[in-house]
């Protein structure tokens, strides 16, 4: 990594990540510049804050992050039902050999810590006189270490915990424990807290004091589930009261929900959703000049969820409805099946349903036979803005469908009756990464910001702790605020229909209430791995559930699954690296 004219090095532990990256050291630096040689400045230290953001755009924005993070899950398979990656999406193949997002995203988050690790213990030589910048600069430091740990410990369970910069190949590494890595994941994310400013200004996708907290909340969730007694009661207890801190502060952390749920996802709401006021507690940025962003790709999320259109009569590929040649997953029955569409507005926020025409069009014999109409729709137009295709989560009689002057893919056509997928050729599209503010619609780098974390998620930690302390009423009023928001209130308001109570609250309702507000927002692997373990002690139906058994039940296409896969494998470059691999050891189940 070179950050202007310095040659960091990447966190090198023999992993094929660290000596792959290595190699790039070998560039001509024309300034002679080392980090020992600029890092004594405030004005210089400022390349080593900057650079430990950049890897996080490996994650966020880009397929890899994707894959790692929301498919295999009981959310996604793959469309047209292929293998692409399907060791993540299927469990097909998944082991420690090279050749899936898993290598890249175990290079890049230890890239992360050791530019982090570098910083924060070169800060107190940096020359800082201001103690509150020298502060603020560790903090950002300091979240972003935390940051990439609990992705590695979430990913991979308890590996290395590394404290110091790794200047050079290390042959061998001890394990730690989850405990020791999640004492500094949350040790790192208070000092945050306590030093980052509530905001920065233009700046405005650097880590903040809400930034902080709110992490400080869901670390604090993740940490409980590997407690048991008296502490797992502490860790959930933390973090109800972490969550509702932020909810608290929300006006002095500049912070609130959106009065409306689909304007989160509005193209001209996306770059002020971080700022000042903005319901994001941390996003990652991207120029609206392509050139200017990591790898000169941005953000690609906009391709990944696209069903098929371009071609359909009375329509062509446009800015507005997507680009559909990198299209990589579609939404199972059962993510579509959690929604009350009638009620809940988050369905219509997330998803499309329906293509307006954007070319005319007069039905032939030859698409009337292949879209399975009737001879009556021949000679029939279509004009510019008159609905062209459906793809809907309900069933339409085939009487109707076929009299029907636009293209219909319904509920039965998409899926079989068990909730498996006929073909997956054509399905709802999300809509939450819309981005037809490109020059043109067949440009791939896109400029959108991407949300990382939004105060809604506090609503959903607070619940969930909250049920987990053996309080289902207190976890009800947090779900509904949210549920609240979500109400259609016209023609009929349905406020009143959406509050939940008490008995309606266990584990599988809080799946179901987190996949209807952050479905495809990079949590839901976590989501399922944290709750569905298999040893949850609160009463409740399924709550016993294993991760296996959940995946299989709600997405019946994935069948490989295991219950080890709970954990990603350490890639096989990394184990063959190590003197002491046998020692070290690979994650259970994985060769």
């Amino acid at each position: 990594m070179r950050i202007k004219g310095l040659r960091v090095f990447p966190f090198a532990i023999a992993l094929a990540a660290g000596l792959g990256a290595c190699n790039k050291l070998e560039e001509y630096n024309p300034s002679n510049a080392t980090a020992d040689a600029a890092w004594i400045t405030p004005e210089g230290f400022i390349t080593v804050v900057n650079a430990a953001y950049a890897e996080q755009r490996a994650w966020y924005g880009k397929e890899d992050g994707i894959f790692m993070s929301e498919s295999g899950t009981d959310l996604w398979y793959n469309r047209d039902k292929n293998t692409y990656g399907r060791q993540l999406t299927q469990y097909d193949g998944l082991s420690a050999a090279d050749g899936n997002p898993n290598k890249a995203a175990w290079r890049d988050l230890w890239k992360t810590v050791n530019i982090t690790n570098a910083g924060i213990n070169r800060i107190n030589n940096a020359g800082f006189v201001n103690t509150l910048e020298k502060n603020r600069r560790e903090g950002e430091l300091r979240f972003m270490r935390a940051f990439a740990y609990w992705h590695i410990v979430e990913t991979w369970g308890a590996v290395m915990l590394r404290t110091t910069e790794t200047n050079s190949p290390e042959l061998t590494a001890v394990r730690s424990s989850v405990a020791e890595l999640y004492n500094l994941i949350i040790s790192d994310l208070e000092f945050a807290a306590q030093h980052l400013p509530v905001e920065w200004g233009a700046e405005y996708s650097r880590a903040s004091k809400k930034s902080a907290l709110g992490f400080l909340a869901r670390a604090l969730l993740s940490r409980a589930y590997y407690s048991t007694g008296a502490e797992r009661t502490q860790f959930f207890t933390r973090a109800r009261d972490a969550a509702k801190d932020v909810i608290n502060r929300k006006a002095e952390l500049k912070t609130d929900l959106m009065p409306n749920y689909a304007d989160l996802w509005k193209p001209s709401n996306n770059k002020l959703l971080g700022k000042a006021g903005g319901e994001a507690l941390y996003v990652i940025s991207n120029s609206v000049v392509p050139e200017m962003n990591y790898d000169n790709n941005g953000n690609r999320l906009f391709h990944v969820f696209q069903t098929p259109y371009n071609g359909k009569p009375g329509l062509v590929q446009s800015l507005e409805y997507g680009f559909e040649n990198n299209r990589r997953l579609m939404p199972t029955r059962s993510l579509l099946d959690f929604y009350n569409e009638e009620m809940d507005s988050r369905y219509y926020g997330s998803f499309q349903e329906e293509w307006l025409a954007n070319t005319p069009y007069t039905w032939t014999a030859a698409h009337a036979n292949t879209y399975r109409k009737s001879s009556n729709v021949v000679g029939k137009q279509l004009k510019v803005g008159d609905l062209a295709m459906v793809i809907t989560k309900k069933s339409i009689a085939d009487a109707i469908e076929r009299e029907l002057t636009y293209v219909v893919y319904d509920r039965d056509e998409v899926y079989n009756p068990d909730g498996t997928i006929k073909n997956g050729n054509n399905f709802v599209n999300l809509i939450k990464y819309r981005d037809p503010d490109r020059s043109a619609a067949n440009v791939q780098p896109g400029t959108k910001d991407i949300i990382v974390m939004r105060l809604a998620e506090m609503y959903l930690i607070a619940a969930e702790a909250e049920y987990n302390l053996d309080n289902p009423g207190e976890a009800a009023k947090m779900i509904n605020v949210l549920r609240t928001r979500a109400a259609k209130k016209a023609p009929v308001d349905y406020t009143a229909l959406m509050q939940v109570g008490a008995s309606d609250i266990n584990m599988d309702f809080i799946l179901a209430e987190r996949a209807r507000e952050l479905a495809g927002e990079h949590l839901r692997w976590f989501d399922v791995k944290r709750i569905k373990n298999g040893q949850n002690t609160t009463p409740g139906a399924n709550d016993n559930e294993s991760f296996s058994a959940y995946i299989k039940r709600l997405n019946p296409d994935i069948t490989k699954v295991q219950d080890f896969h709970r954990l990603r494998p350490i890639p096989i470059a990394e184990m063959q690296s190590l003197q002491n691999a046998e020692e070290f050891g690979q994650n259970f189940g994985y060769n």
